[in-house]
C-alpha cells in the first residue's frame, strides 16, 4: 500500500478535510452541531428534527459557507449554550450576523439569529430552515399552527407533493415515535414547507419567506433580520433506542426482475467514448442516452457521433432532444425526423422536451412560454412514427413533478436526479437514498399504465434548473450544485451507485441509467480540466465501475426484495446457480451484518482493494475469493458481492 493513494483520496476523491460533527448533549436531548449549524436532533436516540440552519443563499441558490468567530460552546449536566458571529459574503457583497443556541435536559431547544447586510445584498432565501426527517414521519399527522393562529390537523405527504404542502407556517407538532410528541415552533417571518423528496433530500423542508413573493430580492442595507426556532419534546418512550449492533440479512419474495442498466452520454465525451470503447464496452450497459440540445452547438454531426458511440459500446442509443421553438416547435421536430430517417432511423427511444422547461418554474409563479403538451407530443408522433416517444423533464424529477407530461400521448415518462442540490456533504449525500422509495412511487402515480425511467443521474448536477449552470468544481471540493463531484470517483460513489440501482429496481423503473462515460459522472479516468487526484496519474477505472458492471450482468434476472438495517444498501437476484448478493455500507462507520445463508465466494471493493480495482477493469472476475462466513464486516462505503447457493 506504500504507492496508494490517501484514505480520503480511496473514500471520496478528494482530500479536502471535514471538520468532525461536535455532538451536544443535555440529558436524553442530542444535536450535532455542523458549521453553526444544528443536525440529526435526537432524543433518547430518536431523531425528532434532522436539521436546523440558519442559511444565506446567494441569486443562484447557492448557499454560503459563513466564516464563523467568537465561537463558543458551554457544556453543562443539564444543558447547553452556543454563541458565535457569522459573515457570509462574496466579492459583490456580505451579510452578518449573531447567533445563539440553546439546549436543556428537560427536552427544550432553541436557535436564535440575528443580524443585517454590511450592503444591499441579492438573495433567494436568507433566514432559518428547519428539517423534518421523513421515517416515521411521511404519511404521518401533524397539527399545524398557522400565522393568524388558527389550527389545522393534517399529515404529512405520503406520495411526493409537487408544491408546498404547508403554508403561512408558524409551528408544527408530530409525534416522532410513539408516546414522544415533538413541537417545532418558527418565529420571525412566515414560514412554508415543500416537500424536499421532489430532490431527493430525505426531509421535509419549512423555510423563510414564501416563494410566491418575488426572488431574488435586496436586503437593503443595515435592515435587520430577527429569527428564532423553537423545539419541545413532551412525553416519553416505553424504550429508549438502543445502541448500533450487528444487524441481520434477509431475502424476501421475488418482485420483478432487475431492469438493464443505461449510460448517460455528454456530446463532449463521444470522442473519448470512443477511444475507451473496449473498456466501457465491458460494463454491459443496454442503452446509451445520448444528449442533443442545438442550443450547445449540437448539429447533424452529433447524432452520427451518439450513434457510433452506442454501436462501440453494444448498447441501444437512445435520444434527449431538446426543441428550441416556442412557436414553431412542430416545424422544428418534423426536421428532427426527418434528419433521423435519413440516418436510418437509428433511435428506437426518442425523449423530448421544450427548451423552457430546463429550467425550474417556482409554485407561485408564472410558466414562461412554452409549447402546448400535448401538440407537442402530437408532433413528435408524427415526426418519429416507429419510435419509443418518451417524455418528463430533462432536469430532475421535481420539474416533472410539477409539470407533468400527457401519458396517453407519450410511450415512457422519464426523469433524473441529483444527489447534491441543497447540501454538498458526506451524509446528505448518501441520506438521499433514503428519499427514493417515495420517488419511485410518485414517479409510477405520474406515470400511470405507462412505464417510467429514470437517469441519466449521479451525484452530480448535469445542469442546472435554478440558475445559469452547475458550479465547477476546480477546488476539487465537497459543494451543493456541483457539477464534476470527486465522490464519482471514490468508494462512496460506488456505495451510492449500489444504493440508487438497488431503490430504483425495487420500485419498478424499466431502464436505470446512471451517470457517463469518461467526463464529470464517468467511469473511465481521463484527463479533465479539474484534478482528479491518484487518477491523472495512473489512469484506471472508477470503483463505481465494477460496481455497474455487476449490475448490468443481472439485468432480466428474479429480483428478490432484502430486508437490510438501514446502513446497508442492498439487491438480490437469482442467478443460475443460487441467489447474487450485493450489499453497501453507506455510512463513515464500519458495519457488521449476518448473512441470510453461507456464501460461496466474495467480491469486497474497499479501501484495501481500491488501488488494485482501479488498475484491473477485471476486478469484479479477479479479486473474488472464496469466503464461508455468515457475519460480513463491511468498512466505510465499502461494496460486497456475494454469491450463495
Amino acid at each position: 500500500m506504500s504507492n496508494a493513494p490517501s484514505l480520503a483520496i480511496r473514500l471520496f476523491g478528494t482530500d479536502e478535510p471535514v471538520t468532525p460533527l461536535r455532538i451536544l448533549r443535555a440529558g436524553a436531548l442530542t444535536a450535532e452541531l455542523d458549521t453553526g449549524n444544528l443536525r440529526h436532533i435526537r432524543y433518547a436516540g430518536v431523531e425528532i428534527i434532522r436539521a436546523v440552519s440558519f442559511i444565506v443563499r446567494d441569486k443562484n441558490w447557492g448557499t454560503y459557507t459563513p466564516l464563523l468567530t467568537d465561537l463558543v460552546v458551554d457544556e453543562r449536566a443539564d444543558g447547553f449554550t452556543v454563541t458565535y458571529k457569522a459573515l457570509a459574503l462574496d466579492d459583490r457583497q456580505a451579510f452578518r450576523y449573531s447567533a445563539r443556541i440553546e439546549g436543556s435536559a428537560d427536552g427544550n431547544l432553541s436557535f436564535s439569529a440575528e443580524g443585517s447586510a454590511e450592503n444591499d445584498f441579492l438573495t433567494n432565501r436568507t433566514g432559518f430552515v428547519v428539517l423534518h426527517p421523513i421515517a416515521g414521519v411521511s404519511g404521518h399527522p401533524v397539527t399545524i399552527e398557522h400565522v393568524d393562529g388558527s389550527i389545522v390537523e393534517s399529515h404529512f405527504p405520503d406520495i411526493i407533493n409537487p408544491i408546498q404542502p404547508m403554508m403561512d407556517l408558524r409551528g408544527l407538532t408530530h409525534e416522532a415515535a410513539p408516546g414522544l410528541k415533538v413541537t417545532c415552533r418558527m418565529e420571525g417571518d412566515t414560514y412554508e414547507m415543500e416537500d424536499q423528496r421532489n430532490w431527493t433530500d430525505a426531509s421535509y423542508k419549512t423555510y423563510v419567506r414564501p416563494l410566491a413573493l418575488p426572488w431574488p430580492y435586496t436586503l437593503p442595507k443595515d435592515e435587520r433580520i430577527e429569527q428564532a426556532v423553537h423545539v419541545t419534546v413532551e412525553g416519553s418512550l416505553a424504550n429508549a433506542a438502543s445502541g448500533s449492533e450487528a444487524g441481520s440479512v434477509s431475502l424476501g419474495e421475488r418482485i420483478g426482475t432487475v431492469p438493464p442498466l443505461g449510460l448517460g452520454l455528454n456530446p463532449s465525451e463521444i470522442t473519448g467514448t470512443i477511444a475507451h470503447s473496449d473498456t466501457l464496452r465491458l460494463v454491459g450497459a443496454k442503452v446509451l442516452v445520448g444528449y442533443y440540445d442545438p442550443s450547445l452547438g449540437h448539429e447533424f454531426t452529433t447524432l452520427g457521433g451518439i450513434v457510433a458511440a452506442a454501436r462501440m459500446l453494444d448498447a441501444e442509443p437512445w435520444l434527449e432532444a431538446v426543441v428550441q421553438s416556442v412557436e414553431g416547435f412542430e416545424a422544428e421536430i418534423a426536421a428532427l425526423g426527418r434528419d433521423l430517417e435519413a440516418m436510418g432511423s437509428p433511435f428506437a427511444t426518442v425523449l423530448l422536451s421544450p427548451l423552457p422547461d430546463l429550467k425550474c418554474t417556482l409554485p407561485g409563479s408564472v410558466w414562461p412560454p412554452a409549447p402546448p403538451p400535448r401538440a407537442f407530443f402530437e408532433a413528435a408522433r408524427k415526426a418519429f412514427p416507429n419510435a419509443r416517444i418518451g417524455g418528463g423533464m430533462f432536469s430532475l424529477f421535481t420539474e416533472m413533478n410539477r409539470k407533468r407530461p400527457p401519458t396517453d400521448l407519450i410511450d415512457l415518462v422519464s426523469f433524473t436526479t441529483t444527489a447534491m442540490l441543497h447540501a454538498g456533504d458526506d451524509i446528505s449525500v448518501t441520506e438521499t437514498l433514503e428519499t427514493l422509495p417515495a420517488v419511485t412511487l410518485s414517479a409510477a402515480a405520474i406515470a400511470g399504465d405507462k412505464p417510467y425511467a429514470v437517469g441519466p443521474s449521479a451525484i452530480g448536477m448535469r445542469m442546472n434548473p435554478y440558475g445559469e449552470a452547475p458550479f465547477p468544481n476546480p477546488g476539487n471540493i465537497r459543494q451543493a450544485i456541483n457539477f464534476n463531484d470527486p465522490r464519482q470517483r471514490g468508494l462512496l460513489g460506488a456505495a451510492w451507485a449500489l444504493g440508487f440501482f438497488a431503490r430504483f429496481a425495487a420500485g419498478g423503473a424499466t431502464t436505470i441509467t446512471l451517470g457517463g462515460t469518461t467526463g464529470a459522472f464517468g467511469l473511465v479516468a481521463v484527463k479533465q480540466s479539474w484534478p482528479q487526484p491518484f487518477f491523472d496519474e495512473t489512469g484506471g477505472v472508477f470503483p463505481m465501475f465494477h460496481v455497474l458492471r455487476g449490475m448490468a450482468r443481472l439485468a432480466g434476472k428474479p429480483l428478490h426484495a432484502v430486508a437490510t438495517p438501514d446502513t446497508i444498501e442492498a439487491i438480490a437476484a437469482e442467478t443460475g446457480d443460487g441467489v447474487e448478493l450485493w450489499l453497501a455500507n453507506r455510512t463513515g462507520t464500519e458495519q457488521s451484518v449476518t448473512l441470510p445463508g453461507t456464501p460461496r465466494d466474495l467480491f469486497l471493493l474497499d479501501a484495501d482493494s481500491f488501488v488494485a480495482a482501479t488498475k484491473d477493469r477485471n476486478a469484479l472476475d479477479t479479486l473474488t475469493k472464496p469466503f464461508e462466513d455468515r457475519t460480513l464486516t463491511l468498512a466505510p462505503y465499502a461494496v460486497a458481492r456475494l454469491r450463495l447457493s
